[in-house]
């Protein structure tokens, strides 16, 4: 069995990549960076030099590869998706485990995108499994530069809530559809065990790194101006803003039992991440 690992460089692609070399499985990565990957994972892996947007270099990687991991993001998630689903059909793939998210089914404008990825792959015909997290903990770390500087986190998403869920929870479930057929043909709804604010967030933070945090809600326009300078693009900014209004009008407050019920344990909590990357909120 061959697998190849998309996005691999990334905050769960390099995740799945250590866990299929634990249980001595040899992937075949596609990354536009061979020294990162090799910085990564050494000569553990085959290296496939490309990118999700250009044909031959997706066609290269999937070249005799049995299965698929496929991590895509951003606006172009629909066309990319498409494509390595086409590609992934010519070259006789046997299953594709996307990296999807669950506001799929809360239809907002990333989880269209996702939402259009899909149907790609389904019109295919290729057995598949979805595989659906909520908000990841890790993104939490775009707070390290205002935590550090000023001790203070700014969200739009006042009272709201969000089953943050960790990377590892992610991996985990996606190496079980990878590994076996049982999730053929299923969406995989997954969040971490509690919902909570963006201010019960920040205290959970501030109690990790014994410093004391402040919470203060921003209107819209200011988390549009805000997020606008870190480098995003128009479509990308009004897809985040209309993600933190939805959590506001609580929205997406749900958890679900996904996790527990493919992994036959609990999910990981936020007071354990936050523990875990206490460096990268201290000065």
């Amino acid at each position: 069995m061959t697998y190849l690992v998309t996005g691999a460089t990334g905050e769960v692609g390099s995740r799945v990549v250590r866990q299929l070399l634990e249980r001595d499985i040899r992937p075949r990565v596609l990354v536009r960076s061979e020294e990162k990957a090799r910085a990564l994972f050494g000569d553990r892996v085959d290296v496939c030099v490309g990118d999700l947007a250009a044909p031959d270099s997706i066609r290269r990687a999937i070249q005799r590869a049995d299965t698929v991991f496929l991590v895509n993001v951003g606006p172009a998630i629909p066309e990319r998706d498409k494509l390595a689903a086409m590609i992934s059909k010519e070259l006789g793939v046997r299953k594709i485990v996307k990296l999807s998210s669950l506001d799929v089914e809360h239809g907002l404008a990333i989880g269209a995108w996702h939402e259009k990825g899909e149907a790609s792959i389904r019109a295919t015909g290729i057995p598949f499994t979805f595989v659906r997290p909520t908000g990841f903990m890790s993104n939490l770390l775009a707070w390290a530069h205002s935590i550090r500087t000023e001790s203070v986190v700014r969200s739009s998403t006042a009272d709201g809530r969000r089953p943050f869920i960790h990377s590892e929870d992610i991996v985990s479930v996606c190496l079980a559809a990878l590994l076996n057929d049982r999730y053929l043909g299923e969406a995989l709804p997954i969040t971490g065990p509690e919902s909570l604010t963006f201010g019960e967030a920040t205290t959970i933070i501030s109690e990790a790194i014994g410093r004391p945090l402040s919470h203060q809600v921003i209107s819209d326009e200011e988390a549009r101006e805000r997020y606008s300078r870190i480098g995003g693009s128009q479509e990308e900014t009004e897809a985040h803003v209309t993600l933190w209004r939805a959590i506001r009008e609580g929205r997406l407050a749900a958890t679900t039992d996904g996790v527990e019920r493919i992994l036959g344990r609990k999910p990981i909590a936020l007071r354990q991440w936050a523990s875990e990357n206490v460096r990268s909120f201290l000065n």
